[in-house]
């Protein structure tokens, strides 16, 4: 597929920062290493992003914004632990159109945009407690919690490049596990700290607390029959073979408006933000007489 983006370098460095924040947003990976169709969609979002930061900086609501020199220096610094020296964080950037007095401005107008943004959406209505109440009554089963599980393993892990980890040799020391703890069930923690090959083995064997689905296929199956403090193994995996036991239960549960009024009030006002955010937009588009393009927050 041809491409027809014009190159990034014939672009102002604003434009370019989109481009990089794009191509890596969406690919994992920088212009240079897109594909070309890859890259025309990063160049695509690129182009509405700019176009949406220019506008929103051209506001009234931009007008009284100011960003200080800290806060620029921290968001520079975030971009500076990605690298492992300077030098390379140069050489990035130079790849890239930019230099970091180019990357201060850019970021400088990120940074002015989302301060906007986040004075726009905190113009929405309040959530009152009657409109909580309505929106858990609509739909209670959405706050439900499932069935988990709190659990701890021991793992010998199957690798034919050793000779302890031999699918039979360490299937040997795994029922030889087994036979101890059927002895000594008490001894668990112990022995996963001597033999997991886990890093849980650090905690005694403990993996914490799962839901179904959570763990690989053949260990859910097993985890979710045993009743608490019941141990269960070898089960074989991908990576190994495994002893669990379940730690404790904890059943399924719907849980009253006092235990989620919060979390609903946080759900309700992020969605009217988001909203007052999206009609403000909408306004400044039509004052402006621009074109429709995509209207995210960065």
């Amino acid at each position: 597929m041809t491409s027809t983006v014009r190159p990034a370098t014939a672009r102002s460095p604003a434009y370019r920062y989109h481009l990089l924040r794009a191509a890596t947003e969406r690919h994992g990976r920088d212009p240079a290493h897109l594909e070309p169709d890859e890259l025309a969609r990063a160049a695509r979002q690129a182009d509405q992003s700019l176009r949406l930061e220019t506008m929103v900086l051209a506001s009234a609501e931009a007008g009284g914004v100011v960003i200080s020199e800290g806060e620029l220096d921290a968001s520079v610094a975030a971009i500076t632990t990605r690298y492992a020296d300077p030098a390379e964080m140069a050489e990035d950037l130079a790849r890239n159109g930019l230099d970091e007095p180019a990357l201060r401005a850019a970021l400088r107008r990120e940074l002015v945009f989302d301060a906007v943004m986040r004075r726009v959406g905190a113009r929405h209505a309040l959530v009152t407690d009657d409109e909580i109440r309505q929106f858990h009554a609509r739909a209670p089963e959405r706050f439900a919690r499932p069935e988990r599980r709190t659990v701890s393993q021991i793992l010998i892990t199957i690798n034919a490049a050793f000779a302890e980890n031999q699918r039979a040799v360490a299937l040997a020391r795994s029922e030889a596990l087994a036979a101890a703890l059927e002895l000594d069930p008490e001894s668990f923690a112990d022995l996963a700290r001597r033999h997991s090959e886990c890093p849980s083995a650090l905690s005694g064997g403990q993996l914490g607390t799962v839901a179904r689905g959570q763990l690989y296929p053949e260990l859910d199956r097993v985890l979710f029959r045993l009743v608490e403090g019941e141990i269960a193994g070898p089960i074989e995996s991908e990576i190994g073979l495994h002893l669990l036991r379940c730690d404790r239960v904890l059943p399924a549960a719907s849980p009253s408006l006092a235990e989620i009024r919060e979390q609903i009030r946080a759900f309700l006002v992020q969605r009217r933000r988001r909203a007052a955010q999206q009609a403000w937009i909408t306004a400044l588009k039509q004052e402006c007489g621009a074109a429709d393009f995509a209207t995210t927050e960065g």
